[in-house]
């Protein structure tokens, strides 16, 4: 590894591990407890999530990497690579002690820095993606540099997703039995949008998820006027393969050149559920 700048993310981050691997990404676990069982994001598979919630009815919990999971990885690679500097891309701060736990770690490791990336799931990967791939291009830049190139990046980074229900809304506590159900009924799709990192719940869809998607996908490009290059699609498990064809559609209606789609992973699979669907994507 040539370069001057090691980057770290958490796996709430959405990076597929083999994309990780590829782009020199290494990967903190985040964490879901299911009963007594607390489990590493990443070692077990979304689907046991919504498994979980068929035959319990209520969605684990998730938390933040530690400090012993940082100062794991720091040290890992501080002993690969003791001339390298460390960048963690931190899962947005807001959401979760992730960010300071970070700091608490890097205490006496003055080869560490932490950004917040201001983003979840995968438009904090798209950021990591993004930050990684300069590197690569540019792998005398220095750790100043790769944070002001960060900071460039964040800023142009939109994303936005809404859930197929809101079942696990309702069952993790962040919309009443009440609101659940009448959403349910008529079909609504809650637009969660990322801002200044936190998930702000905006416009409501309504009607099939089917006839919802290319309507989001519309509206988001006419919002932030998208670089038409690139955008990332996000999943959850069981999106049926039609509503990924008619995303495919309609970005291809747009001119937008390339699309790459993300799973989501346990943690963000735990607040969206099951069908869910997202974009990512920068503005010009």
């Amino acid at each position: 590894m040539n370069q001057q700048v090691i980057l770290v993310a958490e796996t709430g981050s959405d990076l597929p591990k083999a994309m990780a691997e590829e782009l020199g990404v290494y990967l903190v676990p985040m964490h879901v407890q299911m009963g007594d069982k607390t489990l590493d994001d990443g070692t077990f598979s979304p689907e046991e999530i919504c498994a979980w919630y068929d035959s319990t009815g209520t969605v684990p919990t998730t938390s933040a990497s530690t400090p012993y999971d940082f100062e794991t990885v720091f040290d890992e690679i501080h002993r690969k690579y003791p001339e390298k500097k460390i960048l963690h891309l931190a899962y947005s701060a807001v959401t979760t002690c992730s960010y300071a736990n970070a700091q608490l770690a890097a205490e006496g490791r003055d080869y560490v820095r932490s950004v917040d990336t201001k983003h979840v799931s995968v438009g904090q990967g798209a950021v990591v993606a993004a930050v990684a791939k300069w590197l690569k291009e540019n792998p005398q830049a220095t750790l100043e540099e790769a944070v002001a190139y960060t900071e460039a990046v964040l800023a142009k980074t939109q994303m936005c997703f809404v859930p197929n229900n809101l079942n696990y809304l309702r069952a993790g506590g962040r919309v009443s039995n009440a609101v659940a159900l009448v959403g349910n009924l008529l079909h609504l799709h809650p637009l969660i949008e990322i801002i200044d990192g936190r998930l702000i719940a905006g416009k409501k869809y309504r009607g099939d998820i089917r006839k919802v998607v290319p309507n989001l996908i519309r509206d988001f490009d006419a919002k932030h006027d998208l670089n038409k290059d690139h955008v990332y699609l996000i999943h959850s498990p069981y999106l049926a393969e039609e509503v990924k064809q008619i995303a495919q559609k309609t970005c291809s209606e747009l001119g937008i050149q390339e699309v790459s789609w993300i799973p989501t992973g346990c943690v963000i699979t735990c607040h969206g559920g099951p069908g869910a669907f997202g974009i990512v994507g920068t503005t010009k």
